[in-house]
């Protein structure tokens, strides 16, 4: 079966990444359309990182890392998960960040390594997740995707709230699924992205004034790009996921998990938990970081991708 279709939008002209990259449109096993777009030339030797985004981000977002990345010798992919960037939206209003069953990202990952099998994106393979990616990438990584090493950056293997609210978010999130509410927005958000409701100054996501209003135009000028407020229903299958993902055992592929000592939406314990199992595992703290690393200054940014590239360099 072949994945990859036609030719997909790419807004270079808001990206940080070199001017060559291609986006297609691949379709995923339960008839899903993903946008996949990839950095890959005659000069990429070194083999192929894969990015996978948290949730609301989108390809544009990593354009930095990805020309970090290239730079260094590697092609590089990412892709927009169901219902982020100009992927195919699955709920009723478009602006929600929803997702009936994590399991259903994992088919998006299928599509995506079938993609790059035909592609034939350089080997060997490595993957770098960020937040909700990460979430996906331990699954993708048990599941034997074929990957030599990875990297994660605020890996969502557990979600920060607060005990009260965690007292009551599954029973409530349940709850809004039996009565036919698991597409509404979850308290406190709505369709707007975090960067079009909030202003730089107090922001959680980053230190960097730069990259903030970078995000914010991209959003202005594409506003397709922005995925809005997570919904009940995807409250209540991450809250599910990680609890899961808590119980499985580590895989053996060499890692490195960075977080940054300002985090404030992933559990950070629950960090600590994962990599103190984790064979061949490293745990990196960041200071004066949040929870968007890649996106962060760029001395942040680079000293991630000089350890990932180190880390990369040890398993070719």
């Amino acid at each position: 079966m072949r994945m990859v279709t036609k030719e997909a939008p790419l807004h270079s002209e808001l990206s940080e990444a070199p001017n060559d990259g291609r986006a297609s449109w691949l379709q995923s096993g339960d008839g899903v359309h993903l946008r996949f777009a990839t950095w890959s030339n005659i000069s990429s030797t070194l083999g192929t990182v894969f990015i996978f985004p948290g949730r609301s981000d989108y390809i544009e977002m990593f354009g930095a890392a990805v020309s970090d990345f290239v730079e260094e010798g590697y092609a590089v992919a990412v892709v927009d998960w169901r219902g982020h960037g100009l992927s195919q939206r699955v709920a009723e209003d478009p602006y929600v960040g929803h997702v009936s069953c994590f399991l259903d990202y994992q088919t998006d990952v299928s599509a995506v390594v079938s993609s790059a099998k035909e592609l034939g994106l350089p080997e060997p393979w490595y993957l770098i997740g960020h937040s909700m990616g990460a979430a996906i990438a331990l699954r993708s990584l048990s599941s034997g995707m074929p990957v030599a090493a990875s990297v994660f950056t605020a890996p969502m293997w557990g979600i920060n709230l607060p005990w009260y609210e965690r007292l009551v978010a599954k029973p409530a999130s349940w709850f809004a699924k039996q009565l036919g509410k698991g597409e509404a927005y979850a308290p406190g958000v709505s369709r707007q992205s975090y960067v079009q409701r909030n202003p730089f100054e107090g922001n959680k996501l980053t230190t960097s004034l730069d990259n903030y209003n970078r995000w914010a135009a991209q959003g202005e000028l594409a506003s397709e790009l922005h995925t809005g407020g997570p919904s009940f229903g995807w409250l209540y299958a991450a809250l599910g996921e990680t609890r899961k993902l808590s119980k499985i055992a580590s895989p053996s592929v060499p890692s490195i998990a960075f977080y940054g000592d300002e985090e404030a939406f992933v559990s950070v314990q629950a960090i600590h938990d994962r990599m103190a199992r984790w064979p061949n595992g490293k745990l990196v703290p960041l200071a004066n970081c949040r929870h968007e690393i890649l996106l962060e200054t760029r001395e942040v940014r680079q000293e991630v991708v000089r350890q990932a590239c180190g880390l990369f360099a040890e398993h070719r």
